[in-house]
């Protein structure tokens, strides 16, 4: 089948979640620039943290399957997997929020990160395997280093929020720390994959 409905299910989805994500801020109580700071501001950090990812993630389903035509049963399956991780995002961001960056809340965060970014790997590996040898979407990603590096940075966010300075806040900055880095990673464009897509649509 073409992927159109998949796609479109897909953009739906990470709409909601953020959605989701904007309707869990609280105004501030008062209204003056320092009631914003102390009532929403870790709101407005998390949620933009939050809401970079998604927009990465979507910026990233949506390259990859402009080198796709068609899909079968395994990457409907795949593409569940990671819209269900990506779900999670409101409830994970919304703990970090209330819990003022206490130790678990900003290691399930991590989990939750870290589960994504295993997720949209098992897809992007199912659409290379139903490509077959020449598929455009394996010559795209190329070693993929970012892919690579980024589980192994969110580990090291979880294990240092996990063993770190347990009593305090050196773990958890450091875990923070690693989970920003990588979407920071993230928002630079890779041009080799805008090329590969601009090849493989003007050859179509």
């Amino acid at each position: 089948m073409r992927t159109s409905r998949l796609e479109a299910f897909s953009d739906g989805v990470l709409a909601i979640i953020i959605t989701i994500m904007v309707l869990e801020l609280k105004p501030p109580a008062g209204h003056s620039f320092s009631d914003l700071v102390h009532s929403t501001g870790i709101g407005l950090l998390t949620y933009l943290l939050s809401f970079t990812y998604v927009g990465i993630y979507w910026n990233n389903h949506h390259h990859m399957f402009h080198l796709v035509q068609r899909v079968k049963g395994g990457v409907l399956w795949a593409n569940l997997a990671l819209l269900f991780c990506l779900s999670l995002f409101p409830f994970t961001t919304g703990w970090v929020d209330e819990s003022t960056f206490a130790q678990t809340p900003v290691v399930i965060y991590g989990v939750n990160l870290l589960a994504a970014a295993i997720a949209y790997f098992v897809l992007q590996t199912v659409i290379i395997r139903t490509q077959g040898t020449d598929s455009p979407l394996r010559q795209a990603i190329g070693a993929d280093m970012k892919g690579k590096i980024s589980p192994a940075v969110y580990l090291t966010g979880i294990l240092s929020a996990l063993l770190i300075d347990r009593g305090g806040h050196v773990g958890v900055g450091i875990a923070l720390a690693c989970y920003v880095g990588v979407a920071i990673m993230w928002i630079v464009p890779d041009r080799r994959i805008g090329r590969i897509v601009e090849d493989y649509e003007t050859s179509d």
